[in-house]
Parts: structure tokens; C-alpha cells; sequence
């Protein structure tokens, strides 16, 4: 028969050492030409034609093994029958592979066998052997290669907006309106979600209060579907008024509405029917979380309103449920939010029973129709209490039920290990239901950032209890960059400029193993032309430098602190008082200014790493990225222009250590002079302030040619030049210290 001749001849190929020299032909046979495995067979060719070589692509039903092309193989249906012969002629058993599980199989330039546990780790495969192939050329190393996931579920938090009608959680930030139109954009949406699979992100989660005008049709409230897609002609800003409270949608706003892409109702389901099926097709699922009760631009509709109690609002959010659910077959689920607009009832309305009356319900009302529909629920752990979550929801959900947490608070980029979840952990196992630790990044929006390690402590650290980890941020949107000065035109995905932060959190949850080595081939092949520079390790210690300023002038959410622009919301920047009076993170072992000068005074012994050590592991990270960063620019022979930009990156996160070790150093010496009154401490401190000053000059010298000026949208307007007027001032805090 056809299958039987076809594995033989695979396991003899296999069997043999192949060719001395390399073919210039190649011949990739799969299982598909669609979805998943067609995507690596895609990516494989793409690779392939990069290196010179003639690409074909075949079915599995044409296999031959005359000739003298490589033959490559990407297959999930062959793995029972290849085992068997492997097994006959005495090569090594593929083994057992777990859902997106893979082996690579090899021998000389010959022959590439990839063999996935379904579809979505036969992709995985076939995208490692493109990378093989990207980075050295060849493919003869991919020997006895068997993988599978560290992490089942690895995805992205993705704050969307829709629409200003729509907008996501808030929506004052320029990332949000220069990023609406994108949004309907088939484009972006296939370099993104090709993007996330090629990072092996497997889970997109779309995050908005109240997505559905936008997105699906009701029987019984037509008017409450939107045509086209808007934004609005206000400007946005950080202070109260027509923005705020940024969650809702305020009339100001829907008086200024401007139409930026003309769209029908049936084409908007239809397009978002398309990415959920595109998503499908490179192993990534999505789902919608919500923030309750905000009802947007259906307020004021059918006697719907923001009241909790108001059984109008109930009986239309239900049939949003249901109506999402039935008009989009691969949604894989949602997830809601208690809040942020829920008050603490104890009668029919309290906020669990409130969420089953719409979500719940909505959902199995669904069921009904289509009895065989799994939906997965996250319910966030957030103004409520798993208690509850678990008696009043869980108990009656008949699906796939998660938890989700905000697991660093707003600042992923601080402790490898935050320790918020403690108390929760003990809940969850007394419950037994596993989490999604929401992973938020409210730290770093404009430069470039890669520290292997630290991301693969902070994912060796989640709980055993883990569901998945969704990784993103409420104050930004991640879909175009739009503050370069230089700009690509289209401008850059965010996943394209960032694509090193994205590819270390994709890859490393998907295998926390991935070695030193690969992720530095994956670089160089980047960057061919910082071969024995140092690169990787130039990368890491600057991204060490945000971290350590987060761990030690902790603020747990993102309106509190932005460590790009040293400010926060609703005072603006933080002075060295500031910093004097801010506690490190807790567990971190990091000692406050106030104890380290209380105990220097006491003359007592320190317990934990001073501000002074921290200052210096600062001015340690600054120095070596710089100096390094200097003789990159100096020995690369080609310094393209996406190093180039990568390098002053660097340099920008340098200046801003070094800024912050000044200004952490000026602190401890004004406490001391505050405490001791000796003037020796004031002028120590003046001095430290004064040279943290200059950093600062460098810092926006950098930042200020790479970026313009944006409004952020959980904080402030973000412009190095205009803030340095507010840096001067921590040396006339100083100066006038003790005078009153």
C-alpha cells in the first residue's frame, strides 16, 4: 500500500547518514498546506529560499525517495506508522509527546523528519527547523530533538480599542488613538498573530469593557450595534474632565466623533470571524475579557444603564453573551472582571450573582443551541473574594473554569518572585482551580528590553496551580509604534520593534530549557555583524537596571509609578523626597532609605542590601552596558539600522540607571543630614543630585532623538526635555532642607 511504502522510506532515509554535500533542492511534505502546519511549512520554505535553496512543496501522499533533493516532513497523521518502522530497524523510539509536543528526527542534509503530537506542535517543529536553518544554514543538528511545553498556555493581554464608542480600559494614552484604526486592519493583524506563533504564544486574550456593539448583532436591541469604526476629535489628556473616569465613555466624547474606516456591521463580524480563524491557524486562541458593569455607548438604550441593579441592563448584557458565543464558532472563551464598576451588594444583584445573570447565563443559553460548545471562563480574582467566585459562579459553570490574578501587580519588570499571591495560593488549593497570572507590564513602553534569565527565573517561579500566564499592559497598546523618529513605513509592529522581549517570554514559557546558546545564535542571525561582541550579555545588564529601580521605589500599580518618566498620575514626578519616603518591594530583601540611615546612625549592624548597594549595582549595570553598547557601535562592521536604534536603547536605559543610582545616593545623604544635621551629608547630597542631574541630561539627549514626547495613558505626558525642569529641582529640595 501507498502509507506502508511511504513510512519504509522514510525510516531508511532516516537510517542513513545522507549526503556529504549539500543539495540545492529541498522538498517539504505535510500533512497540509492549511492552518497550523502549513504555516511551518510557510515559514520553512521562507527560510530555505532566504539560503539559496529551490523549495517544493508537496503532500504526504506524494513522498519519494528518489532523487537527490533534501526531503523535510511535517506530520501529526504518520506518527503511529514512523514509530512502528523506527521501532523495526532499531533507531531510537520518538517517545511520548504531550498536547503541542514535537520530535525532530535527522540525519546528515538528507533528511528532516518533524512528527507533532497535533497539528499545533507539528508547527512548533517545523518553526524550530526554520529557525535551524535561519541561524546556521543547515539542518543536519536537529538530532534526537523532543519537546514540549513548560507552560501549556502562554499569551498575550492585549488592551483593545475597538472604537472610541468601544474603547478599551482607557483609552487617553496616544498608543490607544494612533492604534484604532489598526485594529480593522487585516495587515496588522497577520503580522502580529504570525508573530505570537513564531514566539510560540498559543492564547490571545482581547481585554475591553464592553466589546459587543462592536462586535456582534442582537435580535432585540438592533440600535445598539455600531456601524463603522470611530474615534474622537478631543484631545486626550491625563486630568479630569471629559476623559475621566477613563473606563466609561463620556458624552463629551460621543459628541466628537470622527468616522476613520467605513464598515458595516456584517463586515465587521465577518472580519473578526477571520482573525479568530487566522488565530486558529497559527495554534492561538482568544478570548474576551471584560471590566463590569461599564456598558459604553449602549448606555442610555433600551433603558440600559451602568446600575448594577437595573434588570434592563442584565437582560441585554446576556444576550451579548449569547449572541458573541453563537456568531463566533472559535472564540475559545471569556473572562470578566468584577469591577471596576460593581459595588458589594448581599442581595439578588451582588456582584457573583450579578456576573451568572449576564455571563453565566448568556453563555448557557448558547449551550442550548449549540449543545456541544465548550467555553472556557477566566474569572479575574479582583474586587471579590475565590469564596464566593467558587460557591456562587464555578459551581454552576459546566465548562473549562479559571481564576486570573495580577501576579507582579502592574510591574512584571521588578522581582523575578513577587510574592502578592500567597494567601491566594492557599485558597487555590483548598479549591482546587488552577490560575492565569496576569502578567503586567506598566514599565517599559519605549525601549528595547532582553534579559534572558530574568525571564526565565520569574517563569520557573509561577505557582505549581498555573493555567497560563497572559503578559501585556492597561497603560498601552501594543499594535503599532508610533513615537520613532525614524520610522519604518508602514510604521513597526510593536511586536516587530520588541521582538526580542516578545520572542524571550514566548519561548522560554513554551521551553524554560531553551539554552544560552540558541538564544545567542537567534541574535546573531539578527545581527550578523556582532559576532564576539557581547551582545546578549550588553542586552541583559542594561535590562537589569529597571528591575532594580522597581524593586526599590516599589509603587504596586501603574497610575502610581512610570520609572521611564519618573512621575506618576496625580502628582507628577517623584522627588528625591519621594524616593526617601517610598519602601522597597516587599520580600525583596532591599533595605528602605529611613532604616539604612537608622541603623548607620545607631552605628547597628544592616540586615538585607542597602540603598548604597543597590545604588552601585545600578552605577555597576550602567557602566558595563555602556562601555559595551561603545564597543559594539566601534567593532560591528555593518551597523544596521535596527542595531544601531537597539544600541541607543541601551545606552538610554544606562543613563537612566545612573540617574536613578545619583538620585538614590543624594536621598541617603539628605536623610542623613536631615536626621544628623551635619552639613558634610547636606553637600554630599547636593553633589549626588547635581551629578544625577547631568545623567538625566544624557538620558533625554538619547531618548529625546530616538522618540517624540507621548501621553501615557495610566500616568502622564512622557517628555524627557520638559522633565528635566523638574529633575533641577531635587537639588534646590536640598538646598533648602533644614532651612525652614
Amino acid at each position: 500500500m501507498k502509507w506502508t511504502k511511504l513510512f519504509l522510506c522514510c525510516v531508511m532515509v532516516l537510517g542513513s547518514y545522507g549526503m556529504q554535500t549539500v543539495a540545492k533542492d529541498v522538498i517539504v511534505y505535510c500533512d497540509s498546506d492549511q492552518g497550523p502546519i502549513g504555516f511551518a511549512v510557510q515559514e520553512i520554505s521562507g527560510a530555505l529560499s532566504e539560503r539559496g535553496y529551490k523549495v517544493t512543496a508537496k503532500s504526504m501522499e506524494e513522498f519519494s525517495r528518489g532523487g537527490e533533493a533534501v526531503r523535510i516532513i511535517v506530520t501529526v497523521e504518520a506518527r503511529e506508522r514512523i514509530e512502528r518502522r523506527l521501532a523495526q530497524r532499531g533507531n531510537k523510539a520518538i517517545g511520548t509527546l504531550g498536547p503541542q509536543g514535537y520530535a525532530i528526527r535527522s540525519r546528515g542534509n538528507s533528511m528532516c523528519l518533524v512528527v507533532g503530537a497535533d497539528e499545533v506542535g507539528a508547527m512548533y517543529g517545523g518553526l524550530e527547523v526554520a529557525e535551524a536553518i535561519r541561524t546556521e544554514g543547515r539542518i543536519e543538528n536537529l538530532r534526537e530533538v523532543v519537546r514540549k511545553p513548560s507552560i501549556a498556555r502562554r499569551g498575550i493581554k492585549f488592551n483593545i480599542p475597538l472604537d472610541a464608542r468601544t474603547p478599551s480600559y482607557d483609552d487617553t494614552g496616544d498608543a490607544a488613538q494612533n492604534n484604532y484604526v489598526e485594529m480593522w486592519n487585516a495587515d496588522f493583524w497577520r503580522g502580529f498573530l504570525d508573530n505570537l506563533a513564531c514566539y510560540r504564544y498559543n492564547t490571545l486574550t482581547l481585554w475591553n469593557p464592553h466589546p459587543f456593539p462592536s462586535i456582534v448583532k442582537l435580535p432585540d436591541y438592533p440600535d445598539a450595534a455600531l456601524e463603522n469604526v470611530c474615534v474622537t476629535t478631543l484631545k486626550p489628556t491625563y486630568k479630569a474632565g471629559a476623559w475621566r473616569d477613563p473606563q466609561f465613555v463620556s458624552p463629551e466624547v460621543l459628541k466628537n466623533l470622527k468616522v476613520v474606516k467605513k464598515m458595516s456591521m456584517d463586515e465587521k463580524i465577518e472580519f473578526w470571524r477571520w482573525v479568530m480563524k487566522y488565530a486558529k491557524d497559527r495554534g492561538i486562541d482568544i478570548y474576551f475579557i471584560t471590566w463590569n458593569v461599564l456598558m459604553n455607548s449602549a448606555e442610555g438604550k433600551y433603558g440600559i444603564t451602568n446600575a448594577q441593579d437595573n434588570p434592563k441592563t442584565i437582560a441585554y448584557l446576556r444576550q451579548c453573551v449569547r449572541e458573541t458565543i453563537l456568531t463566533y464558532p472559535l472564540l475559545a472563551g471569556i473572562g470578566v472582571t468584577a469591577g471596576e464598576n460593581m459595588k458589594n451588594r448581599n442581595d439578588e444583584y451582588d456582584r457573583e450573582k450579578w456576573l451568572w445573570q449576564t455571563y453565566g447565563l448568556g453563555i448557557m443559553d448558547a449551550k442550548k443551541q449549540q449543545p456541544g460548545r465548550q467555553v472556557r471562563f477566566i474569572h479575574r480574582v479582583w474586587n471579590t473574594g475565590l469564596g464566593k467566585i467558587m460557591t456562587d459562579f464555578a459551581a454552576n459553570y459546566p465548562d473549562s473554569f479559571e481564576i486570573g490574578f495580577k501576579y507582579a501587580r502592574a510591574h512584571m519588570y521588578s522581582s523575578a518572585k513577587p510574592p502578592f499571591c500567597k494567601s491566594l495560593l492557599k485558597e487555590m488549593q483548598e479549591h482546587d482551580v488552577k490560575c492565569w497570572w496576569n502578567l503586567r507590564n506598566d514599565d517599559i513602553f519605549n525601549f528595547r528590553w532582553g534579559d534572558p534569565e530574568y525571564v526565565r527565573a520569574f517563569l520557573s517561579n509561577l505557582p505549581e496551580k498555573t493555567a497560563g500566564y497572559h503578559m501585556g499592559s492597561d497603560g498601552y497598546v501594543w499594535g503599532r509604534e508610533f513615537t520613532s523618529l525614524e520610522p519604518e513605513s508602514p510604521r513597526e509592529l510593536e511586536t516587530d520593534k520588541h521582538w526580542y522581549k516578545f520572542m524571550l517570554w514566548g519561548r522560554l514559557g513554551y521551553d524554560l530549557d531553551l539554552k544560552r546558546e540558541a538564544i545567542e545564535k537567534i541574535l546573531l542571525a539578527r545581527f550578523p555583524d556582532t559576532k564576539g561582541l557581547g551582545l546578549c550579555d550588553t542586552w541583559a545588564t542594561a535590562s537589569k537596571i529597571i528591575p532594580q529601580v522597581n524593586r526599590f521605589h516599589w509603587c504596586n500599580w501603574d497610575f502610581m509609578w512610570a520609572v521611564e518618566g519618573c512621575f506618576d498620575q496625580r502628582k507628577g514626578f517623584h522627588t528625591v523626597s519621594d524616593f526617601i519616603k517610598t519602601p522597597p518591594m516587599e520580600d525583596s530583601g532591599l533595605m528602605s532609605i529611613p532604616d539604612y540611615v537608622e541603623k548607620r546612625l545607631a552605628k547597628e549592624q544592616m540586615t538585607g542590601t542597602t540603598p548604597i548597594q543597590v545604588a552601585e549595582g545600578l552605577q555597576s549595570y550602567a557602566g558595563q552596558s555602556l562601555k559595551q553598547a561603545g564597543a559594539i557601535r566601534r567593532k560591528a562592521k555593518d551597523l544596521s539600522k535596527e542595531l544601531r536604534l537597539t544600541l541607543s536603547d541601551i545606552e538610554a536605559m544606562s543613563h537612566l540607571g545612573n540617574y536613578y543610582a545619583s538620585k538614590i545616593l543624594g536621598g541617603v545623604q539628605l536623610h542623613l543630614f536631615e536626621k544628623s544635621k551635619d552639613q558634610k551629608d547636606r553637600g554630599s547630597a547636593v553633589r549626588h543630585l547635581a551629578d544625577a542631574q547631568k545623567h538625566w541630561k544624557s538620558y533625554a539627549a538619547v531618548a529625546s532623538k530616538l522618540y517624540k514626547p507621548q501621553l501615557l495613558a495610566r500616568t502622564r505626558v512622557l517628555d524627557w526635555n520638559r522633565i528635566l525642569d523638574d529633575v533641577k529641582k531635587d537639588v534646590e529640595i536640598a538646598l533648602e532642607s533644614g532651612r525652614k
